[in-house]
């Protein structure tokens, strides 16, 4: 009994002919390839990603391409806790404040600030004040990040019916105050 690679197979073989051998052609002579250098900047980055990482005992589960982040935590069945985030790789003062800001998380204690708000302005102020310890550069664009960044967390808690304002996010108020009252009269 004849089957498909019975058939098959003789024309296969027929395709495949030996390619002509051509003599190796000399490579072309180049200066060796020195390795890429990497900034001092990038390698101070890289040194205090690792530490805060095993510091704070914290996993990135996914290195983000936004400024944006999450902390969170994992507990498994057998009691095991894995502390875990999602932030951007630290390459500049942006992405190393949002990283900070989320190990901040973990440093503090996730829940252990109430309400959620001040768990935020907490992560913030650890961000801020690691960076300054580290000697990493605290811009104005930082600084004005961890501003909007309180005011929104703020008017959400506003929003949710806070009864209470702590008094370190008292600063935050007016501009969320403002956003309720914007969000209330959209919503006539």
């Amino acid at each position: 009994m004849l089957t498909l690679w019975d058939i098959l197979e003789p024309r296969l073989k027929r395709r495949r002919r030996p390619a002509a051998i051509a003599a190796p052609r000399p490579e072309p002579r180049q200066a060796p390839k020195a390795p890429p250098r990497q900034s001092p900047m990038r390698d101070k980055y890289d040194e205090i990603t690792k530490r805060m990482l095993r510091e704070h005992s914290v996993r990135v589960r996914k290195w983000r391409t936004s400024m944006s982040g999450v902390a969170w935590q994992v507990t498994y069945a057998d009691g095991t806790i894995s502390n875990l985030i999602e932030a951007p790789r630290p390459r500049g003062p942006m992405s190393a404040a949002v990283f900070l800001h989320e190990i901040g998380h973990h440093a503090i204690g996730l829940g252990a600030y109430t309400p959620r708000c001040l768990e935020e302005y907490h992560a913030w102020r650890f961000s801020i004040e690691t960076m300054r310890r580290e000697r990493l550069n605290v811009t104005p664009a930082v600084e004005q990040r961890m501003q909007e960044s309180l005011e929104y967390a703020v008017y959400k808690a506003l929003r949710r019916g806070l009864k209470r304002l702590p008094t370190e996010l008292e600063p935050y108020l007016p501009k969320a105050q403002a956003w309720l009252v914007a969000s209330a009269a959209r919503a006539r």
